[in-house]
């Protein structure tokens, strides 16, 4: 076992550095060297063990393979130049700077090998071991939109429901922000006409707010729903709409509410 390596201060290489298999005992730093292979892996390090890789202002020309390594703290850029990294089974502890998760998934997508979901995981484990619960979300999120973009149109189309209503539901408060403007827009249209009632002489009296909640939760009633309907076609429609609005949100959230809660 190697106790530490240094290719750092001006080194530079032409041709692949195979690092496959290696276990250092000290870091590993390559910090601003320029590491040349254009037609492939500027840097192979499949299986590598070791405390600390260090790639801050290194040149690569050509990829980097750090799949299936082991390193506790990882250093890369954000910002280019930045290495393009072969990533998938890559475990660290920590990544060096500390950035925001906008900053970082960039270098998920630059990944050669395309949507691979061990990466983002393993960059959420990262943020949420560091307290940053927003940048795991956020990055468990973008994981699930770049794998939509692998996905059959069908599956494309559950996922931008899914998306827009709940986030994938890391965003749940997406569902109350289409609530409350669902509800206004019915609101101001049941307002401009008045229903007839479905039993003359009972129920209570119509209310435009509660009417278009009634229709918007599916769960339960607020006494509007079967108390009224509509003789002009377009409230009638716009009525049913509301309710297959409210079927579809509520299936969102209990299908991204699920999905969170199965992968923690």
């Amino acid at each position: 076992m190697a106790p530490r390596v240094e290719c750092s201060l001006g080194f530079r290489a032409k041709g692949a550095i195979n690092l496959t298999g290696a276990a250092a005992g000290g870091s590993i730093s390559f910090q601003d060297a320029t590491l040349q292979h254009p037609a492939g892996d500027a840097m192979v390090c499949r299986h590598l063990q070791a405390p600390e890789l260090n790639l801050k202002g290194a040149h690569t020309h050509g990829t980097v393979d750090l799949r299936h390594g082991r390193v506790d703290v990882l250093h890369i850029p954000s910002s280019t130049p930045r290495p393009s990294c072969y990533l998938d089974g890559l475990v660290h502890r920590s990544l060096e700077p500390h950035l925001p998760a906008e900053d970082r998934l960039a270098l998920m997508g630059d990944d050669p090998d395309g949507y691979r979901p061990q990466p983002y995981r393993q960059l959420a484990t990262v943020y949420q071991a560091l307290g940053h619960d927003d940048d795991a979300r956020a990055v468990l999120l973008a994981q699930q939109r770049y794998r939509r973009t692998t996905l059959r149109p069908l599956g494309r189309a559950w996922g931008y429901l899914l998306d827009a209503a709940v986030g994938y539901g890391y965003r749940p408060w997406q569902a109350g922000l289409w609530l409350i403007a669902l509800t206004l827009l019915g609101t101001a249209a049941f307002h401009s006409a008045r229903p007839k009632p479905v039993k003359p002489g009972e129920g209570g009296p119509f209310s435009p707010l509660v009417h278009s909640l009634d229709l918007l939760i599916p769960i339960g009633g607020l006494g509007q729903r079967n108390a009224w309907y509509w003789e002009p076609a377009a409230l009638q429609w716009s009525a049913y709409a509301m309710i297959a609005a409210g079927w579809l949100l509520t299936t969102a959230v209990v299908a991204g509410v699920s999905r969170v809660l199965n992968r923690t």
